[in-house]
């Protein structure tokens, strides 16, 4: 029997995904290990190697369509001796036509792919694209029934939309995402009498938001632009609400000296200068905390549910800004790393989280994480804890401001404030305080800190 070739499930919290794109066409010859795809997940584009080899019999989803759910047919391989006839007669994605003011990417989405069964059944065992236990198709008034993909169908439910009151532009008049996200919110059917409000829908699911149809209408009559939101987003959007609602978050905050640093930094980089090396402050403030981690190891650890779990080596996790986004990639075994190697390892970690080809290894795991807008201008901030890390360290920027000096005369100093966000379940007040307290100690000392 022909096997599907299923969406894969690339990182631990991949849900769905873009099939970015296709190395092989229908009729290719595949072995174990080819790379046939490239698939966007919400942190990454990584490659897609076939597990079984055979002949590409038909390729199900187009590259460029989003929400290809894990699991999902997205290619039909042929064993030795099979042919296309064994395939079935599964409908196909239906192809942009020249007319068609849907872009690419949104006609393919025309037709979502059925659920397949896995390995070792044909398509012809496939539910057609509107079949698949979905709700019956709604009609207009004239009793002519309406066809909506998928997610057309999804879109216009979280919208409150009437698919009924929405006029298709795809093939023979199938509303397509294009048509759902372009409909103004009026196009709502009235609602039933024993139908939640809006606002009682809102208040069911905090983490939502307002509804989609209520903010809308607050702002019918001003000119707005739409933006979709990518994997990576509602991603950030789900855990960041998760945090805040299940973390019981609280806050330290100290004043760092920065002059020793700075000049022992300026030192470094003129006998790093011939390797092609050069420290940032940064780079000093991972090794501060993770040797902190080491002096105060009960800090070291994450909630994982029901206990606690404590880790023995320090790998500590730092934010990056990308566009549509942050990843928070992993220095693993900081404390046994020299500064140098971790500015090495971080600028290359950086520079590949921008281009989305961190591996999720590379992403996830760690106890701490250090989220630094310092550069940016920011004198200090409260940042959201990164489940199920204990703790987060927001940097601020390092400034010349009025002290009070050890003999009581005003001089002046180059001050750093750093706030710690605390889970009080893994970590009490009197602890963090002390970790906090070892940070302050390895950046203001920073020639102790790497004897």
């Amino acid at each position: 029997m022909p096997i599907n070739i299923l969406m894969p499930a690339l990182s631990p919290t991949m849900e769905e995904g873009t099939l970015a794109k296709w190395n092989v066409k229908e009729g290719d010859e595949v072995s174990s290990g080819d790379v046939i795809a490239e698939i966007e997940t919400d942190k990454a584009t990584m490659e897609f190697e076939a597990v079984d080899e055979g002949k590409i019999g038909k390729i199900i989803v187009p590259e460029g369509t989003e929400g290809v759910k894990v699991n999902d047919p997205i290619a039909v391989l042929l064993e030795d001796g099979e042919s296309a006839d064994d395939i079935g007669s599964a409908p196909a994605p239906a192809e942009p036509t020249p007319s068609s003011n849907v872009a690419p990417a949104e006609a393919s989405e025309a037709t979502e792919p059925a659920k397949g069964h896995g390995r070792g059944n044909g398509l012809d065992h496939a539910a057609p694209a509107d079949a698949g236990g979905a709700a019956p198709a709604p009609s207009r008034a004239d009793g002519e029934r309406v066809f909506a993909s998928p997610l057309a169908r999804r879109i216009a439910k979280d919208k409150g939309l009437d698919l009924a009151q929405i006029k298709g532009s795809g093939p023979k008049g199938r509303v397509v995402k294009a048509d759902v996200e372009n409909a103004q919110p009026q196009a709502a059917a009235p609602a039933k009498a024993d139908a939640p409000a809006p606002q009682a829908a809102a208040a069911a699911a905090p983490a939502q938001g307002m509804a989609y149809d209520t903010v809308a209408k607050m702002y019918a009559d001003r000119e707005v632009e739409e933006m979709k939101l990518d994997g990576m987003r509602k991603t950030i959007a789900a855990r960041l609400s998760e945090a805040k609602q299940t973390v019981p978050h609280f806050y330290l905050r100290r004043d760092i000296h920065l002059d020793a640093l700075l000049k022992f930094r300026s030192q470094l980089n003129k006998g790093l200068e011939a390797k092609g090396v050069k420290l940032s402050v940064n780079d000093f403030i991972i090794k501060a905390c993770a040797n902190a981690l080491q002096e105060v190891p009960d800090c070291n650890a994450v909630w994982a549910g029901d206990r606690i779990l404590k880790l023995k080596p320090s790998d500590v996790a730092v934010a990056v800004a990308i566009e549509g986004g942050l990843f928070t990639p992993v220095l693993r075994d900081a404390d046994t790393k020299t500064l140098s190697t971790l500015s090495t390892e971080m600028k290359d970690l950086a520079t590949r989280a921008r281009d989305r080809k961190l591996a999720p290894h590379e992403y996830q795991g760690g106890s701490f994480a250090i989220s630094n807008l310092g550069m940016m201008g920011i004198e200090n901030f409260d940042a959201v804890i990164n489940p199920p890390h204990a703790s987060i360290l927001a940097v601020g920027a390092g400034l010349k401001k009025p002290i009070v000096g050890e003999d009581g005369e005003l001089t002046t100093a180059t001050v750093m404030s750093v706030t710690l966000s605390v889970d009080h379940r893994v970590i009490d007040g009197a602890l963090g305080a002390e970790f906090l307290a070892a940070i302050k100690a390895n950046l203001e000392d920073p020639i102790g800190m790497l004897a």
